[in-house]
């Protein structure tokens, strides 16, 4: 409705002398709100789920950055993007693959606390959060997490390895923080050559300011968002995610988890499932 009343008062605003100055105007918002706005809105969503989907992709962003720093400084030869002189392949590779790695490391240890897997009602601060481990973050046989055919074509030394679900899951955002995410920061380099800046600010002594640390992160939470909602927690007609539901469940009131339960409890017993 805002926006709306937003859009409204902006045409009834246009002059005709200065169209193309407030259309200019009108873009630069619109990319802000994306670019903040949007990104802290699906953020927030995210923590919903567990910290562990906020925290986690923090992290590997913060390590492919590190990493690539590292690697880049040490060993970088070839250059990666014009955009940014000083970014190497070396760089870009090494931090790839470290990316990799922490990723297995974070998620292994963060699992282990129920603050960063037990989903959240909302904002209000719960230290010490209780809730049944999910499927998700237990491990098992590498057959039974992957399904047989994939499991059954592991070489054999392999065999006796275990793996949890969520580890796949760490594959694929360490690939995107490590492949994808960098290039925000190119994107934010560009902007800021454009507008002929430094940087964005200069609370951090000789690295800028906030924005500038962040800004990898600028497509890194939407993905995490779009790819938990369509992956992890599947909830579209036909391809339920027990996982999914009883995670949602625990996300309700206790009131609502009592009316849901007598209406199951009716709806099984009438099917003769329960006695």
């Amino acid at each position: 409705a805002l926006y709306a009343l937003g859009l409204v008062a902006f045409v009834l605003m246009l002059k005709k002398q200065h169209y193309k100055y407030q259309f200019q105007r009108f873009a630069h918002c619109h990319v802000t709100l994306m670019a903040v706005v949007v990104q802290s809105s699906v953020l927030a969503s995210n923590m919903f789920h567990g910290m562990i989907w906020f925290l986690l992709p923090c992290l590997l962003v913060i390590t492919n950055d590190i990493m690539a720093y590292i690697f880049g400084f040490s060993m970088g030869r070839t250059p990666l993007i014009k955009l940014s002189p000083k970014k190497t392949w070396e760089g870009f590779i090494g931090g790839w693959m470290s990316t990799l790695v922490f990723g297995f490391m974070f998620s292994r240890f963060l699992v282990q606390f129920p603050l960063m897997t037990c989903p959240s009602q909302g904002f209000a601060p719960e230290y010490w959060p209780q809730c049944e481990k999910s499927s998700l973050f237990q491990l098992g046989s590498i057959e039974d997490t992957l399904g047989h055919n994939i499991g059954s074509r592991v070489p054999e030394f392999m065999q006796d390895w275990q793996m949890m679900p969520m580890d796949e899951h760490v594959f694929w955002m360490s690939m995107f923080a490590s492949m994808v995410a960098p290039f925000g920061g190119f994107f934010a380099s560009g902007f800021k050559r454009a507008f002929k800046i430094k940087d964005f600010g200069d609370s951090i002594p000789g690295h800028g300011g906030i924005t500038d640390r962040m800004d990898c992160q600028i497509i890194m939470g939407m993905f995490v968002y779009t790819y938990v909602n369509s992956r992890v927690f599947k909830t579209y007609l036909g391809d339920f995610d027990p996982d999914a539901v009883v995670s949602l469940f625990q996300e309700l009131n206790d009131d609502q988890k009592v009316r849901i339960f007598k209406t199951l409890g009716r709806a099984l017993t009438k099917r003769g499932l329960l006695n």
